[in-house]
């Protein structure tokens, strides 16, 4: 054992060495970790919970081992038996470094909340949701036609709504007799249609008229966020939008490292499953209570998400999805009861529909993105971009639709960058560098005002700056090619190339530095060389898995792009493709469609039929698997350079002229300077 064990923060990706016996509060706070706490260490407050994880890690090259952190103290064990505290959790304040071990920071252990950017996006939905209200009045028992009450409710059902065919489990049966006498034999009844045969099953009944409102959960299970809307079934209204982080992120940011994780851990996959069931359960009630209701009035649930989250929701080990040929255990939609998934939080007959994967590496998200865009019926060329820590492509027209998926990494999420946070309040999201000046200007979460305006001082006051998230790096990086800091390989040029002291020396290389705050005893906040050199492995997975489609369809150009996730919508299209995220086109043909794959989910929820629909169209869209097609290796070099090394970008270029700068060179100083004012 290390006399300075690593330490590595999730989500955060912060990492560093201290000596054994140091407080894991403490170790947060030197690295910049968003770890809360009020009472000043004495485990009073609670704030600084924080939950370990044992085992193998392969993405962090460690090994945690059971006694990585101090046992369990007197003071843990008092503030447990008072107040509190989830099995597995631990006080940041009492429990101390003792070994390598990865920390993971809950959301409500955070001081700068995480803003999960993915809100409902306006949409007409032809509601035709699976679970209704019927009301239905039944014939009263008769001694010379000796029929049990369920079977005149379904006589009812068939002759007042034309409904055949109903089921009901025992604890409906026992509430039934009841409910008739009680309503005078009017009953109102909660059905489900499956929408893979035409039987129903009733879910609920009361006496009499009942028309309080029935709700629905449209879940996008993402591997880095889970976002949720929750609808009324009766007319579509989203009521509340929520989320929160994945919980597993403490298991590995990128699906891989999860996957290698229960490889690694007997069991792994197990824990995994338990926490992202919690962490749904634990949304339920928290978009319930902002909408205004009763969790247990939720009656219908619609997941969609990558086949990793897909297994491990579902209990199944993810094993085989690390490996070619890259099997899943199922492809096709599931209903199941929610009490199949632990969903004790929502009404106890809940319905759980997953969307169909189309393949190994390409989910039931990317099913929900081709639900909510149509590109099956597109007249144009439409290459569709669902940004996020494993990015789902759709290329394609009403005659053919290729999907592939790419592993970007969470270098988009705000993860494994220098200075990187979640988008929380007090985190850059937009960034400006004048050309000439090289300075810089930006605005944070929660606030409307840039840097340089007056009153920004004040206005962010409250949430401070305290570092910078996705979309923030995303600018920064591509200003920093537009001004001429960075060079198109990505390196960044020296104070004498550059022409300006915040391109400041940072070991054998160079960091641009665009906020200092440690004046006012905030932090500094830099982009760094390795930040950069994150964007372009993200970005050029991206690209490349693009270029894959592209090549497979047979076209260099494509007509328009749709920006789809959290992304889609707080990323100019202009930065996106000086980066050389996504192919060349007219910014006016790039648009966003907010969270596709959550309107997906919404429209699934809202409409039985469209669920036919998905499940038909999967098995028209070509699945191109970018792990084992060689041209994508030379694609994502070829893309590493910003925006490209050899793809023209001619649609960019008539609107944005990048500096011809190289940093490779030791001379390059003044003809660097002198070609940027050519």
């Amino acid at each position: 054992m290390t006399d300075h064990p690593l330490v590595i923060f999730t989500p955060s990706g912060k990492r560093g060495r201290f000596p054994v016996g140091t407080p894991v509060l403490t170790a947060a706070r030197q690295l910049g970790v968003d770890l809360d706490s009020v009472c000043g260490g004495r485990g009073i407050c609670s704030k600084c919970q924080i939950t370990p994880g044992y085992g193998e890690f392969s993405k962090h090259g460690v090994t945690v081992a059971s006694d990585a952190l101090s046992g369990w103290n007197s003071v843990e064990e008092r503030y447990k038996s008072k107040r509190g505290l989830i099995d597995g959790r631990r006080l940041g304040c009492q429990a101390q470094v003792m070994g390598d071990v990865v920390i993971d920071v809950p959301p409500e252990s955070q001081v700068h909340k995480q803003v999960i950017r993915k809100s409902a996006t306006e949409r007409h939905i032809e509601m035709d949701p699976a679970t209704r209200l019927y009301f239905v009045s039944v014939a009263e028992p008769d001694m010379h036609e000796p029929t049990g009450d369920f079977e005149r409710l379904a006589l009812a059902l068939r002759d007042q709504w034309q409904i055949e065919d109903i089921e009901a489990d025992l604890a409906i049966m026992r509430r039934l007799q009841p409910a008739l006498r009680k309503g005078a034999w009017s009953v109102t009844v909660a059905l489900h249609k499956g929408n893979h045969d035409m039987r129903h099953r009733v879910l609920d009944i009361w006496p009499g008229f009942h028309d309080a409102p029935i709700h629905g959960l449209a879940i996008d299970l993402g591997s880095t966020t889970i976002a949720a809307h929750l609808c009324d079934l009766g007319d579509g209204r989203v009521l509340a939008s929520s989320g929160l982080m994945n919980p597993q992120i403490r298991f590995g940011e990128d699906l891989m490292s999860r996957v290698s994780y229960a490889m690694m851990n007997p069991g792994g996959d197990v824990e995994m499953t338990r926490a992202v069931r919690e962490a749904i359960n634990a949304l339920a009630v928290s978009i319930a209570a902002e909408g205004g209701v009763e969790a247990a009035s939720v009656y219908e649930v619609v997941i969609v998400c990558n086949p990793v989250m897909h297994h491990l929701l579902l209990g199944i080990d993810p094993v085989e999805l690390g490996q070619a040929p890259f099997a899943l255990a199922t492809s096709g939609s599931l209903s199941l009861d929610a009490r199949d998934l632990d969903f004790a939080a929502l009404n106890r007959a809940a319905r759980v529909y997953l969307l169909p994967c189309i393949a190994g590496h390409v989910g039931a998200d990317a099913a929900a993105v081709a639900l909510s865009e149509q590109p099956d019926q597109s007249d144009d060329m439409v290459l569709i971009v669902d940004v996020g820590t494993n990015a789902e492509i759709l290329l394609g027209n009403k005659h053919r639709v290729l999907a592939c998926s790419s592993p970007t990494g969470p270098a988009f999420e705000g993860a494994q960058i220098s200075s990187g946070q979640r988008a929380a309040p007090g985190a850059i999201e937009r960034v400006q560098i004048d050309p000439l000046t090289k300075e810089p200007r930006f605005k944070v979460i929660g606030s409307d005002l840039w840097s340089t305006d007056a009153g920004f001082a004040e206005a962010t006051a409250t949430t401070g700056i305290s570092g910078i998230c996705g979309s923030g790096i995303i600018e920064a990086v591509a200003e920093m090619r537009m001004a001429g800091l960075v060079d198109q390989g990505g390196l960044i040029g020296s104070p004498e190339q550059t022409g300006t002291w915040r391109t400041t020396p940072e070991g054998r290389t160079h960091s641009y530095v665009l906020h200092d705050g440690t004046a006012e005893g905030g932090p500094k906040i830099m982009v760094t060389q390795g930040d950069i050199r994150a964007i372009q492995l993200a970005k050029s997975a991206l690209y490349a898995g693009a270029r894959l489609l592209m090549d497979e369809m047979g076209i260099d150009k494509v007509d328009r792009v749709t920006l789809a996730g959290a992304f889609g919508a707080h990323i100019s299209p202009k930065h996106a493709m000086v980066l050389g995220m996504i192919p060349d086109a007219p910014l006016d043909h790039v648009t966003s469609a907010g969270n596709a794959a959550g309107t997906g989910a919404r429209i699934a929820l809202c409409n039985v039929a469209a669920r036919s629909q998905i499940e038909a169209t999967v098995h028209q869209i070509h699945k191109v698997e970018t792990a084992i097609e060689p041209r994508f290796q030379e694609h994502f070099v070829n893309a590493s350079a910003i925006p490209h090394a050899v793809d023209p970008f001619p649609e960019l270029s008539a609107i944005v002229t990048l500096p011809n700068v190289s940093f490779n060179t030791s001379g390059g100083g003044a003809d660097g300077r002198r070609r940027r004012r050519g």
